[in-house]
Order: C-alpha cells, then sequence, then structure tokens
C-alpha cells in the first residue's frame, strides 16, 4: 500500500482528495493536516510514502514544512516524497517548493486519475509537473536558479547516449517510453539515467530536468 499523507487548510477540499484516493485499491490516507508545522509532525509520526501539500495556509504554509519534511533525510531519516498541490500554476510559493526539495507539483484542478497517478509516480521515486505547466515552471524555475559556471564541463562528462536520455526525460518521457523511443530495454534507460544524474548531482528526476532545462539538453 502507498501511504500518504493530505495536508491543506480546507477540509472539505481534503475529504474530497481522500475519497478519490482511496478508490484505488493500492493507495492509503493515514493522516491529514492542516497547516505545515502539524504536517511535519504529522509526518515524522506515520512514516508515509508521498505528502500531498498544499501552499497556502494559515498557521504554517507547505514551503517551509516541505524544506523541513526534506531535510530529514538529509539528516538520516527517512523522508516521503512531496507532491505539491495548488490552485496557482506559476506561483512564488510553487518555486519555492522545488527548491526546498518538491518531488512533484500538480494543480488542484486535474482529473482524479492525474492525482492518482502523480501519487503512484512519487511513490515510484519519479518526479512530476502537471503536464499543463511543465514547460512554464520548469523555464521559470531554471532561469531563476543559474547553473554554476562549472555545469558546462559537468555536461560535457556525458555521453552522447546518456545526453539523450536526459533530453527525452525533459520532453516528459516515462523510463518506458524513452525505452521504445530509442528502441533499447528499460533497463538500458535505467542505469544509463542512473549513470547521468550521478555525473550531473542531481538526486532525482524532477531535479534532472530543471538541470536539462539550465543546460541545453531540454526540448526547444
Amino acid at each position: 500500500m502507498i501511504r500518504v499523507l493530505l495536508v491543506g487548510d480546507q477540509a472539505v477540499v481534503r475529504a474530497g482528495f481522500r475519497f478519490l484516493l482511496e478508490q484505488a485499491d493500492d493507495i492509503e490516507v493515514v493522516a491529514e493536516a492542516s497547516n505545515g508545522p502539524v504536517a511535519v509532525e504529522l509526518a515524522r509520526r506515520h512514516s508515509p510514502d508521498v505528502v500531498c501539500m498544499d501552499v497556502r495556509m494559515p498557521g504554517g504554509d507547505g514551503l517551509a514544512a516541505t524544506r523541513e519534511i526534506v531535510a530529514d533525510a538529509a539528516s538520516g531519516g527517512t523522508a516521503p516524497a512531496v507532491l505539491v498541490v495548488t490552485t496557482f500554476d506559476l506561483d512564488e510559493y510553487v518555486f519555492g517548493a522545488l527548491e526546498a526539495g518538491a518531488g512533484g507539483f500538480i494543480l488542484k484542478d486535474c482529473e482524479p486519475e492525474e492525482l492518482i497517478d502523480a501519487v503512484r509516480r512519487l511513490a515510484d521515486g519519479h518526479g512530476l509537473i502537471d503536464q499543463a505547466v511543465t514547460r512554464r515552471v520548469i523555464t521559470e524555475f531554471a532561469r531563476r536558479k543559474a547553473p554554476p559556471e562549472s555545469a558546462s564541463d559537468v555536461a560535457a562528462q556525458l555521453t552522447a547516449r546518456e545526453a539523450e536520455i536526459v533530453r527525452q526525460l525533459a520532453r516528459g518521457l516515462s523510463n518506458a517510453e524513452i525505452a521504445r523511443e530509442l528502441v533499447v530495454e528499460t533497463s538500458t534507460v535505467k542505469s544509463h539515467l542512473g549513470r547521468a544524474m550521478a555525473k550531473i548531482g542531481t538526486r532525482d528526476r524532477l531535479q534532472t530536468v530543471v538541470w536539462a532545462y539550465q543546460n541545453g539538453l531540454a526540448p526547444g
């Protein structure tokens, strides 16, 4: 079962999300929080796999909570993946949450199956951004977070195959879709992507997509 923590200040919205997610037989909502500080506490107590995090909440916003939850993993703890769920596609909080380490971003008006798929993908270690705003958000975030001067040297270390797989990833393709596109095995894609991420210093797919936009490997 994928264990989920719901975070948002509107009880009726949380109830709707709970209803939608629990229609899936592999997802369980283990707790709900109405603000950021409570979310951090419940994340530590329940060890969910995914936190569905609102960003604008009285009593403690989702940005600070995301940063603290992600920091738990950096200090040796176990941190869930954070899926930012918001009404705003270009909200300053969204950029901050991505920088803080959120693994995904989806709009509240998404289709029910999109929310379920997003939770499953994050639980499997795959970051994502809502397809309706992917390029806008990533392009702007990459522009604001300028790469270090040594980034081009790192990019040059990628093999042609590694660079191509990163480029396809930035198009929004899954490992299986990249494998079909390049006519290779999915395991081959995973291996090349893992080596590329180790070279460029990214921890997940979402960071890798941002890096691709920063370094000219994203589709034009």
